[in-house]
């Protein structure tokens, strides 16, 4: 890690960097890139797989077919209609 590819990456995140920023950003990012290589150094070859550690569960309702509200009944409370659609005023 040097500030050159620290520039670079900031470059490719579109962040705007000074010399003396990035310069800064080289330990804090050797220090973060350090803890990664431990992490690979763990053995995993007999540990499954778990891509959700937490049950999900939804909160979401179940969808229900039910019935539509007549359109003229819809209609009836406005005055800005026009056949069976609502008329707004124009989009250009």
């Amino acid at each position: 890690m040097n500030k050159e590819l620290v520039l670079r990456i900031a470059k490719n995140a579109k962040v705007q960097l000074t010399d003396a920023e990035a310069k800064e950003f080289v330990p804090e990012l050797k220090e973060i890139l350090s803890a990664f290589d431990q992490l690979n150094e763990v053995d995993t070859k007999n540990t499954k797989l778990s891509l959700q550690p937490t049950e999900m569960q939804s909160w979401l309702r179940e969808d229900k077919e039910t019935g539509c509200v007549p359109t003229e009944k819809i209609l009836q409370s406005t005055i800005h209609k026009k056949q069976n659609y609502f008329v707004g005023p124009k989009a250009l």
